[in-house]
């Protein structure tokens, strides 16, 4: 699953992809249309792809996993690099695309089940627009206040910096705190990777990070902000001190250095976000990796169930799934995995021990989607502006006694989500530091958010909810701990020195857990597949 709310304060990091230069040679490149052929058997066998006119060839790259970065990944590939891999294979072992990505519509509602939206970056904005999808796009209002839980009151977050001085969710002494750290006034760094909290708590102090970080880390990554590695998970900010010397030092630094260097015309055919929002589409998130899907064709295999992946002694790979034709073979020049670490990692155990090894220590923790209705009088008054819910939504930090890790206003947030006189929200519970919701029923899953709700949010004496949707993922979001990205780099790089050039990782737990990081470390992995396959001079 990729982040839960991005009702963001920070941005998740970029990832790195190292590339290095194989010394192999692939096969000739057939630069004749791709259309995949199966052979169906009464009995397992194994047929091998072909192109039109019946001789054996190999597809330019296979994406396995049919998630939002192999689709992503695939479409990239289409439409930036397709002079060097114009016959691209998604593979994907559901009868269905998008991973996590889970829209429902009924009874005049429209929810989400994994993912709510996304941070509108010009990537995500451009895939969109290269799907299809520009006319669909919808953004929230920017002026639409997040809350956090604090104190058994709902307090807005600022908005901007201007809001510093007046907002009430920190004290002025917490306030000062935070910004002596920011200009550098604080215990320096030491020495070893931190935590997101040690890392808040030494340059911003404890309010920071107790009545915003803590819930930012529990609304985003579901995680426990004492294990998540400040490097890995917002890698951007981190780099900030280390540039600058602070954080304030770091972010003049680094506009220096962006006015150093002009940036490139933005595309004309992007639209144009006001301020700090976030996106979605006219019929949900589902409609992206849907118009991706349409556009890749019967390049997209579903059902296909990947079994077993080995080395050529030509430099490719040779792939066999398990599919409701048979079990078919699929040659491949490059090979992406966007599966989840763990999946992966049984797949590469013949390729790589070692490699597997790091990729089987990633956590994904257990979270559950609960999506309920109630008439717009069920909302406290004090909750209401001009007579309506009003904001993104809201975030609930562990130490407030409150289950639910935080709650979006879907039907405030996007048009059309919900019949008039209702209110949609959608509700996140588990994590990390609550793993125990794998042991509770639907029903008390629906209670535990019911009864937070109404400690806030929710008249006390309100009739019971609507309930539209519960939806519990056992291993939900890979968790940046402390050591991931050296864990990352362990199965980059024996994969790497073991030969195995070409054959690249993907998804979420490499590029980053926001929807908007995936879709950028989707163009970032193409580039790489690019490069890799242009090393060679095809026939």
């Amino acid at each position: 699953m990729t982040a839960l709310m991005d009702i963001s304060l920070l941005r998740s990091s970029p990832s790195l992809f190292p590339f290095s230069k194989p010394n192999h040679q692939l096969p000739p490149r057939s630069h004749k249309p791709f259309k995949l052929r199966c052979s169906v058997a009464e009995g397992p066998t194994i047929s091998s792809s072909k192109f039109d006119g019946g001789e054996s060839s190999v597809a330019d790259c296979v994406i396995v996993g049919g998630g939002i970065s192999g689709l992503c990944i695939a479409q990239a590939l289409a439409t930036k690099h397709r002079d060097v891999a114009s016959n691209v294979i998604v593979t994907e072992a559901r009868d269905r695309i998008g991973g996590n990505i889970i829209t429902v519509e009924r009874d005049g509602y429209l929810w989400e089940e994994g993912p709510n939206s996304f941070q509108p970056s010009d990537p995500i904005l451009t895939m969109a627009v290269d799907s299809g999808l520009k006319d669909d796009l919808v953004l929230g209002d920017p002026d639409a206040p997040r809350f956090v839980l604090w104190g058994g009151k709902l307090r807005p977050v600022p908005a901007k910096p201007t809001d510093l001085p007046f907002f009430d969710l920190m004290s002025i002494g917490g306030k000062l705190r935070a910004g002596f750290g920011a200009i550098g006034i604080r215990p320096p760094p030491p020495g070893h990777e931190e935590s997101v909290e040690e890392f808040v708590r030494r340059n911003l102090g404890a309010e920071v990070f107790e009545r915003l970080i803590e819930p930012f880390c529990s609304g985003v990554y579901a995680g426990d902000p004492s294990k998540l590695s400040m490097k890995a998970a917002f890698g951007r900010v981190w780099k900030l001190e280390e540039i600058g010397g602070s954080i304030i030092g770091g972010t003049f630094k680094t506009i220096q250095e962006r006015n150093k260097t002009p940036k490139p015309p933005r595309d004309p055919r992007l639209p144009k976000p006001k301020g700090q929002t976030v996106g979605s589409f006219r019929k949900g998130l589902a409609m992206l990796p849907e118009a991706i899907a349409t556009s890749l064709g019967s390049n997209v295999k579903l059902s296909w169930k990947l079994s077993g992946i080995t080395k050529l002694g030509n430099g490719g790979y040779s792939l066999t799934y398990e599919t409701p034709e048979g079990i078919v073979s699929l040659q491949s020049r490059s090979v992406v995995m966007t599966i989840p670490s763990h999946v992966s990692s049984n797949l590469l155990h013949p390729l790589s021990a070692a490699a597997a090894d790091a990729l089987s220590q990633f956590y994904y923790p257990p979270v559950a989607s609960v999506t309920i209705s109630y008439p717009k009088e069920a909302i406290r008054k004090d909750r209401l502006i001009d007579g309506e819910l009003k904001g993104f939504g809201q975030l609930h930090p562990r130490s407030q006694g409150i289950e639910t890790l935080g709650t979006i206003y879907s039907s405030s947030l996007f048009p059309n989500r919900a019949p008039p006189g209702r209110v949609l929200l959608l509700n996140y519970i588990g994590g990390a530091t609550n793993p125990g919701i794998l042991s509770k029923t639907e029903g008390e899953l629906v209670e535990a958010v019911d009864r937070d709700l109404r400690k806030m949010l929710i008249n006390p004496n309100a009739k019971d909810p609507f309930v539209l949707g519960v939806r519990v993922w056992p291993k939900a979001i890979p968790q940046f701990l402390v050591g991931h990205l050296d864990l990352l780099d362990t199965a980059k790089t024996t994969l790497r020195d073991s030969g195995f050039h070409g054959l690249f990782l993907g998804g979420n737990y490499v590029s980053g857990v926001a929807l908007g990081r995936c879709v950028e470390g989707a163009y970032e992995v193409a580039a790489e597949v690019k490069e890799f396959l242009s090393q060679y001079a095809y026939n």
